[in-house]
């Protein structure tokens, strides 16, 4: 009689913890509740497609590995609010969340106190949507080693680079070429940052778009430059050395030279990205768009004349503006 209502006892907390529930199309999705660190590794490490592993609000300290992937139609979820804080526990050393998988949904939670906040390796197919990222050693999120098609949305930057104010960026997106594997460019192409609040405190670049990555988009974000600390060369709110980047309807205050740059730091790489639509208010001495030249031409980057600049004490652009009748705002 005592093991069968031990029994009755765990078969309820198992309940409790772990739904599922049938779909439209008759796929069942598990929902799987946790409340600590020990169960949230181990929700990740047995994750299968369609899970949704829902965070309770309190503090996840440690640093998580994510390793296994969801599908296109089945992408896996990990959730919660704002309350739900992963807490990497020191800013000198380690990446709190490490994304090495594809198709997965992380919503709505806060990332907080790692060198590194989320850090994705080789992922496809990944939306980061309305999560804080805050006091951070080096950079925020990161995209790197071939990372693809993947969208960071809705969420709030700040206070990062409190290790090293130079590699304090807030989204990145591919490495730097004395970083690239066997001298071959980091391929993380059609990345998106869209509908993000990025700053202040953000120490170095808002948004440092790589060379080796092409036709990814910047839309929509706001930033705030207030912080920005000039260290490795870190002085505008996007330095874009990709290729292909469309740069559309950003607003961004405080600049700390320039409010948006190009460069040219690898031979055909700081080529034939669009900036449309966007508002700066620079506030420096520098240009709203400062654009690298590759000889006595623009290298193909074009400037509308539907971007708005203020206070920019050298004048919108060093290039001549585009009327870019065919791009959308």
């Amino acid at each position: 009689m005592h093991i069968r209502r031990l029994r009755s006892i765990f078969i309820l907390a198992t309940a409790v913890s772990m739904t599922a529930i049938t779909g439209v199309a008759g796929s069942t999705t598990r929902i799987i509740h946790v409340s600590t660190a020990s169960q949230l590794t181990a929700a990740l490490r047995s994750a299968v497609p369609g899970d949704e592993i829902r965070m309770a609000d309190g503090t996840y300290p440690g640093r998580f590995t994510i390793n296994r992937s969801g599908t296109g139609s089945a992408p896996i979820v990990l959730t919660g609010s704002r309350a739900a804080v992963i807490d990497g526990q020191g800013t000198s050393n380690g990446r709190t969340v490490q994304l090495q998988a594809d198709h997965w949904r992380l919503i709505g939670f806060t990332v907080t106190n790692g060198q590194k906040g989320i850090m994705a390796l080789g992922a496809h197919d990944t939306i980061i949507d309305k999560v804080r990222v805050h006091h951070i050693g080096d950079e925020a999120i990161h995209f790197r080693d071939n990372s693809t098609d993947n969208v960071v949305q809705n969420s709030e930057i700040s206070d990062t680079g409190l290790r090293e104010p130079g590699y304090g960026e807030g989204i990145y997106f591919g490495q730097a070429v004395s970083n690239w594997p066997n001298g071959q460019p980091d391929r993380s192409d059609r990345n998106k940052a869209i509908g993000n609040r990025i700053g202040p405190d953000v120490r170095a670049e808002h948004l440092d778009l790589k060379e080796g990555t092409t036709g990814g988009e910047v839309r929509g974000n706001v930033f705030d430059g207030a912080g920005q600390t000039g260290a490795n060369y870190a002085d505008s709110w996007i330095d874009v050395k990709g290729n292909g980047y469309r740069i559309v309807g950003n607003r961004g205050t405080s600049a700390l030279l320039d409010g948006f740059q190009t460069h040219i730091v690898a031979e055909g790489w700081g080529r034939d990205n669009v900036f449309s639509g966007n508002t700066a208010d620079v506030r420096a001495s520098g240009f709203g768009f400062k654009i690298a030249k590759d000889g006595s031409s623009s290298a193909g980057n074009v400037v509308c004349t539907n971007n708005t600049v203020t206070n920019a004490g050298s004048g919108a652009a060093n290039v001549p503006l585009s009327s870019c009748a065919a791009m959308d705002p």
